[in-house]
């Protein structure tokens, strides 16, 4: 994403004052918002993260190799950025919007539109309004830690799940950032975790994914959106009633019995995708796919991707 300077003649502001900062951001529909000063991430993450690389646990999603010196030091991405805002939306489902019980399951991140859009459209809406100068808007759309950047930044912590959680209410959040020259009156303090002994996400995973490092290549939302190839029988047999992602971690962690429904509309599923019962699944055509996911993160597994999953259903 390009920087983005004003297009009037007024005075620019000089420095962020975090109060402003929060309130707007809660206005424009973010739940929680923290600045932080952009440095290298401390040593233990980065050697976490090439460790997790060499082992090859980022499955075949080669991108996540790529671009190593920017993931460790967002720096690079904008040098001359002083101050980095990290925000969260929420995309909790409201439960009296469910999906057809006669229907499959959907990860609940993808119900709504894309999120890409959405947040990113925000945060530019928030950049004006703080009448940023110089700055960079990011939503999963650059090789970035996001997560480790919120915790930083005090907005929560990331959980045995990996999942950043938020207290008081859960880990069903997108995260976006905000890289700018100005400089903040104020900035947050890194959140400590919260976890104690719980290990109710570890338990709950099917196919054992989470444990002491986090294996995409166990991972149901792996298979079922990023991998394009065939998904290994020990692996179909626990998908359950998934047909894209898998939420059992984000069920079972007991931070989420406090989500309440996200207040973005764009967020919320479309009456005609709650309303999807199996056959039609079974009977999607493309035609059919493209009207009901347009503008959606679904399409990250393409209409192929999906009906592979589907028939897998199918078969059993």
């Amino acid at each position: 994403m390009s920087s983005r300077p004003l297009t009037d003649q007024s005075p620019l502001s000089a420095v962020l004052h975090r109060a402003e900062v929060v309130s707007i951001a809660r206005d424009l529909g973010f739940h929680a918002c923290g600045i932080v000063s952009p440095t290298a991430v401390d040593a233990v993450t980065a050697e976490r993260y090439r460790r997790w690389i060499r082992d090859g646990r980022n499955a075949e999603m080669a991108y996540l190799a790529n671009h190593e010196d920017l993931r460790l030091d967002p720096r690079l991405l904008m040098p001359e950025a002083r101050s980095m805002l990290c925000l969260a939306m929420s995309y909790a489902p409201d439960p009296s919007h469910g999906l057809s019980p006669a229907g499959y399951r959907l990860a609940a991140y993808a119900l709504g539109k894309d999120y890409h859009d959405v947040v990113r459209q925000r945060l530019h809406a928030l950049a004006a309004r703080l009448r940023l100068g110089l700055y960079r808007v990011f939503c999963d759309t650059a090789p970035i830690l996001e997560r480790y950047w919120a915790q930083q930044a005090g907005i929560g912590w990331i959980g045995r799940n990996r999942q950043l959680i938020i207290p008081r209410a859960g880990s069903m959040f997108f995260l976006g950032e905000i890289m700018t020259d100005a400089v903040a009156d104020s900035y947050d303090k890194p959140m400590t975790s919260r976890c104690a002994d719980c290990t109710q996400c570890i338990a709950a995973c099917p196919t054992k994914a989470l444990g002491h490092s986090f294996d995409a290549r166990l991972c149901l939302s792996y298979h079922t959106i990023e991998n394009r190839g065939s998904i290994p029988p020990h692996i179909a047999d626990k998908l359950g009633d998934s047909i894209y992602g898998c939420d059992r971690c984000l069920e079972a962690c007991p931070h989420n019995r406090n989500a309440q429904p996200t207040p973005v509309e764009e967020l919320r599923p479309s009456a005609s995708l709650c309303a999807m019962t199996r056959d039609q699944w079974h009977n999607l055509t493309l035609e059919q796919y493209r009207t009901l996911f347009k503008g959606s993160a679904v399409k990250r597994a393409k209409y192929e991707g999906l009906m592979r999953n589907i028939n897998l259903h199918r078969r059993k």
